[in-house]
C-alpha cells in the first residue's frame, strides 16, 4: 500500500526523518535506524524515498499560469553576502499597488515548493518575494541533501541581514504599496519571528512552526503575529511558553494555533507530513491575516 500520509509511517520513523531533515543525523544514520521499521516489502531506502519531496506532483500554480508574472531578480545586501537573488511573483493584471509578502524558505533554499508558495500569494493578490539564502553558494542545487549540506555552510549573521535587505527591496518595488509582511516555514518561521524584532514598520509576521527569538527581544516587536504550530513537534514547541509570556508582557498583538495530530512541516504538500485539512485552514488564516493587516 502506498505511503501517503504521516499516519502511514511508524511515529519513530517520523522522528528520525525530522532529525534527518534538520541535520541532526545524516542519510546513513537515518537508513540504519529506520531499517527495523521497514516492513511489508519496504526497505529503509524506500521509506526515505516515500518521505522525500515530490515537487512536481504537489505544484498548485504552474510556472506557465497566465494569471501571474514571475521572475528571478538580483538585489544588493551590503550587510550580508553583498549580492543576492530571489523569486518575484505578482498578479499579471494589477490595478494599483499591492501589499508585499516576503516568503522565507526552509533550510534547503529556494526550492520549487517555495516558488509555488510565492505564486499562490500572487494569485491571492500580493506581491510576493522569495529570496534564496543559498545564492552566495551557487543557489538551490536541485537536490535536497546537497541543499542541506550547503545551508550548514552559511554565515547566519550575513544570511539574516540578507533577509532584512530583501524586505527593504520588496517594500521599495514600484508595484508594492510599501506595506509588507513576512511568512516563513521551519527555518523561515524562525526568520519571520526574527524580522518582527528587527523591522519596526513590518506589517505582520506569520511563522509556521518556527523557532522563537530570545524572550527579551519580544519588546522590540511592533507587528502583529500569527503563529502556526504542529501538535507533534516537541523540538519547536518547547520554546513557545516562554515566548508567549514575553509577547504578553510586551503587549504584542498575536494569535497562535496548534493543529491537532500534525507533524512539523504539515503545510508542505510535497511530503507525507502534509496535512491537507490543517494546511488549508492555516493558509486561509494566513491570507486573512495579511488582508487585514496589509491592506489598510
Amino acid at each position: 500500500m502506498p505511503l501517503k500520509t504521516a499516519n502511514d509511517f511508524d511515529p519513530e520513523v517520523m522522528k528520525l526523518f525530522d532529525q534527518y531533515v534538520h541535520g541532526v543525523i545524516d542519510r546513513r544514520t537515518f537508513l540504519n535506524r529506520s531499517t527495523k521499521y521497514a516492513i511489508g516489502g519496504m526497505s529503509a531506502s524506500m521509506l526515505l524515498d516515500a518521505l522525500n519531496p515530490k515537487f512536481a506532483e504537489a505544484q498548485q500554480v504552474s510556472k506557465d499560469d497566465a494569471r501571474f508574472s514571475g521572475k528571478l531578480i538580483d538585489y544588493a545586501s551590503p550587510d550580508g553576502y553583498g549580492k543576492m537573488s530571489g523569486y518575484l511573483a505578482m498578479p499579471s493584471k494589477m490595478s494599483g499597488k499591492l501589499p508585499g509578502v516576503l516568503v522565507v524558505h526552509e533550510n534547503r533554499g529556494l526550492n520549487p515548493h517555495i516558488e509555488d508558495i510565492a505564486r499562490r500569494l500572487a494569485l491571492d493578490n500580493f506581491v510576493a518575494f522569495a529570496p534564496d539564502a543559498l545564492f552566495p553558494l551557487g543557489g538551490y542545487p536541485g537536490d535536497e541533501d546537497k541543499a542541506r549540506e550547503l545551508f550548514a555552510k552559511l554565515d547566519q549573521q550575513k544570511t539574516r541581514n540578507d533577509f532584512i535587505a530583501a524586505a527593504g527591496v520588496l517594500k521599495a518595488l514600484p508595484e508594492c504599496s510599501g506595506k509588507i509582511g513576512v511568512v516563513g516555514f521551519c527555518y523561515g518561521g524562525g526568520i519571520a519571528n526574527l524580522l518582527a524584532t528587527r523591522i519596526p514598520d513590518l506589517g505582520g509576521a506569520v511563522p509556521f512552526y518556527g523557532s522563537q527569538p530570545p524572550a527579551a527581544d519580544a519588546a522590540k516587536i511592533k507587528a502583529p503575529l500569527l503563529a502556526h504550530y504542529a501538535e507533534n513537534d516537541e523540538r519547536i514547541n518547547a520554546g513557545w511558553p516562554a515566548y508567549e509570556t514575553a509577547l504578553k508582557a510586551a503587549g504584542v498583538k498575536f494569535e497562535m494555533f496548534t493543529y491537532p495530530g500534525t507533524q512539523h512541516g504539515f503545510n508542505n504538500d510535497t511530503t507525507p507530513r502534509y496535512d491537507e485539512k490543517a494546511a488549508k485552514l492555516a493558509w486561509q488564516r494566513t491570507v486573512a491575516f495579511f488582508n487585514k493587516n496589509l491592506r489598510a
